[in-house]
C-alpha cells in the first residue's frame, strides 16, 4: 500500500492542474449542450484531469540511475 501511495503521489498535481484548467475551460469557453466534453462541468472537469495527469507522467522520473563504468 505504501509503494502505490509513493508511485501514485507524483500523479495528483497534475490531475489537480488538469480540474482547474477544465473547470476554467468549461466556465469560459465551454459549449451550450452540443459538445460531448465541454457541454457539462463534470465531464470537463474529469477529461481535463485525466489530461494534466497524462501530461504529467511524461515529466516523472523514473528512478534508474545510469552509471556505466568503463575498464
Amino acid at each position: 500500500m505504501k509503494t502505490f501511495l509513493k508511485k501514485s503521489v507524483w500523479y495528483l498535481p497534475g490531475a489537480a492542474i488538469g480540474a482547474i484548467g477544465g473547470y476554467f475551460y468549461w466556465k469560459y469557453f465551454g459549449c451550450n449542450g452540443t459538445c460531448l466534453i465541454t457541454s457539462s462541468p463534470v465531464r470537463s472537469i474529469v477529461y481535463f484531469a485525466v489530461m494534466g495527469t497524462i501530461v504529467n507522467s511524461m515529466f516523472q522520473p523514473n528512478g534508474k540511475k545510469t552509471t556505466e563504468e568503463h575498464s
